[in-house]
């Protein structure tokens, strides 16, 4: 797997898309409220065991895995009749940037490139972790797959972000930890894609495929 700093020509970029979770943020926090503490919370609100809960929950998360309901708050708030965003605000202390993401940041507003987060997030937890971090104002706009009625594992998420957000498929990056989303921005035709090696600081690398890959956002910032 090429390392993404050399592959990157910044003279043939205008826009930067960046993912979130596990891309400019630790996924160390998603992935403990959804498999340790929202299971917890849920097993004592059914009088479960903690095992009996994580299974049941667990089995219910598989089954929407990769669509817009999976990432919805109020989905499963309603589904699992319990305050989602109460739940995270008790982990919330988890919420961490990724190292180097506020240089890359101020690197892209000082060479003029426009940055769009464009996130399968809900925007109830896009705003907790907005305020928590304070990256808001370094993008340019911030574009829930919520708001498009598509998750961009989905051709229709880039379609409706190129109606009101143009951008030229030639020279657009892409930055994502998920493979199926860098699969489906490659089937879409942006042309620069790259990968994050570590999404969660607590777990090993991940395979990142053919893309090129960074370990950290040093390596894009332009020299």
């Amino acid at each position: 797997m090429p390392a993404a700093g050399a592959m990157l020509d910044w003279s043939r970029i205008d826009t930067v898309l960046l993912d979130m979770d596990g891309t400019l943020l630790d996924l160390n926090f998603d992935n403990h409220f959804w498999q340790v503490h929202l299971p917890r919370r849920y097993a004592e609100a059914r009088g479960l065991s903690p095992e009996a809960g994580r299974e049941e929950l667990m089995a219910r998360y598989h089954g929407r895995a990769g669509t817009l309901e999976w990432y919805s708050v109020d989905f499963w708030e309603t589904a699992l009749e319990l305050d989602i965003m109460r739940f995270k605000e008790e982990v919330a202390h988890l919420i961490d940037v990724h190292p180097h993401v506020t240089a890359f940041l101020e690197a892209m507003r000082t060479s003029g490139k426009r940055v769009v987060l464009a996130t399968n997030a809900h925007h109830k937890s896009v705003t907790l972790k907005m305020a928590r971090t304070g990256l808001s104002p370094h993008f340019d706009a911030i574009v829930s797959s919520h708001a498009l009625g598509a998750a961009k594992e989905e051709q229709a998420f880039w379609q409706r972000l190129a109606a009101i957000e143009p951008f030229d498929l030639a020279r657009t990056l892409l930055v994502d930890d998920s493979l199926p989303v860098l699969d489906s921005a490659r089937r879409y035709g942006i042309a620069h894609l790259v990968a994050v090696k570590r999404p969660d600081t607590t777990q090993p690398e991940k395979h990142t495929g053919d893309y090129p890959a960074i370990d950290d956002f040093s390596q894009l910032i332009p020299q």
